[in-house]
């Protein structure tokens, strides 16, 4: 095992730690996955296993077909469609799936999520948008999510009667995606309590987008 695949092993188990740590998961229902740097692989939570139980040994390797290439579980339910987000999407290097309270409440409704918060704006570039309805196992999920985030800035789409997805350029990336989807969730749905909430203006959208992805955070000496 290369020492770049050890460590992705180790860093998509220790992320798992993360839904649990910010309440996107109940149970097993949730995982995520990692691309292998230069190679047509990617790392993936095994199907059913507990959070608790889960190691660096246990996350599974699969190709880009969703076919187990190296572990001693069978690969989570949700492979398929990460496979063919992989396949479809070269520059997405982590996929997360979960199914976190109030984002799945606005996908149990088919409704995206309105830009209304400055935190949307950032992160998203605009609303969260909806996916269409799949079921579980094939690739029809991950076809879905591609078709609904390819020309979109949001990493997060809420997959119609079923839950999140997001896409990132690290499975770290893809995670924090989740959290943030779920927290802004949450926030416009107990707005939406009080009356109506006030969409952004798309300038602004842009210019809070532009600002978070360029200027916001530490930045290496050029």
């Amino acid at each position: 095992m290369s020492s770049a695949l050890r460590r992705l092993r180790e860093s998509v188990c220790a992320l798992h730690a993360e839904l649990v740590r910010n309440n996107l998961v109940a149970w097993t229902a949730g995982n995520v996955s990692g691309r292998v740097p230069g190679e047509d692989l990617f790392v993936i939570k095994p199907s059913g296993v507990s959070y608790d139980d889960l190691t660096p040994e246990a996350i599974v390797v699969c190709d880009l077909d969703g076919n187990l290439v190296e572990g001693d579980f069978a690969p989570s339910s949700d492979t398929a469609a990460h496979a063919y987000v992989y396949r479809a999407m070269p520059h997405v290097g982590g996929v997360v799936h979960t199914h976190s309270t109030y984002a799945s409440a606005w996908a149990a409704r088919g409704e995206a999520i309105p830009c209304v918060l400055t935190a949307m704006a950032d992160e998203f570039g605009g609303e969260i948008p909806v996916g269409p309805f799949a079921l579980i196992g094939g690739d029809d999920i991950g076809k879905g999510v591609v078709a609904t985030l390819t020309g979109h800035r949001s990493p997060a789409v809420l997959m119609q009667n079923h839950g999140v997805f997001t896409i990132g350029a690290t499975a770290k990336a893809a995670v924090k995606a989740a959290v943030m989807c779920e927290d802004v969730a949450r926030t416009v749905h107990i707005a939406r309590q009080l009356g109506e909430p006030l969409p952004i203006p798309s300038g602004d959208v842009d210019s809070l987008y532009d600002r978070y992805q360029n200027v916001y955070g530490q930045r290496s000496p050029r």
